[in-house]
């Protein structure tokens, strides 16, 4: 888990939080899950590719419980609903895709927008 800042309307995650260097070599983490005390749910940001970032509220659309993630699923341990990367829902009960937030990268910084759509 990371805390993230959040000024104004966004969420703001330095791209360095997803490098990772291990014996002179770097790797990239596939996801990161963001904390802030004015989130009701945690957030989670896959990594995509250099230049696509996917930002998924971690809430269960069946029942509103948080959800977890294992790699490249979010798993409700409630009812069992699973989500892919992409937020869709792969297994039910839950039907709707997750909540999905703007990203843009400004300045080797992620800027997740939380403006209601």
């Amino acid at each position: 888990m990371v805390h993230a800042t959040i000024r104004g309307e966004n969420i703001e995650l330095p791209l360095t939080e997803f490098t990772q260097v291990k014996k002179g070599n770097t790797t990239f983490r596939k996801y990161i899950v963001i904390q802030n005390e004015q989130l009701q749910y945690p957030v989670c940001v896959y990594r995509i590719s250099d230049t696509e970032y996917k930002a998924l509220l971690m809430k269960c659309t069946h029942q509103g419980n948080e959800l977890s993630v294992y790699g490249d699923k979010l798993h409700c341990a409630a009812h069992g609903s699973e989500f892919d990367k992409q937020g869709n829902a792969t297994i039910g009960p839950a039907v709707q895709p997750l909540r999905n937030f703007p990203v843009v990268i400004d300045n080797q910084i992620l800027l997740i927008s939380l403006k209601a759509s």
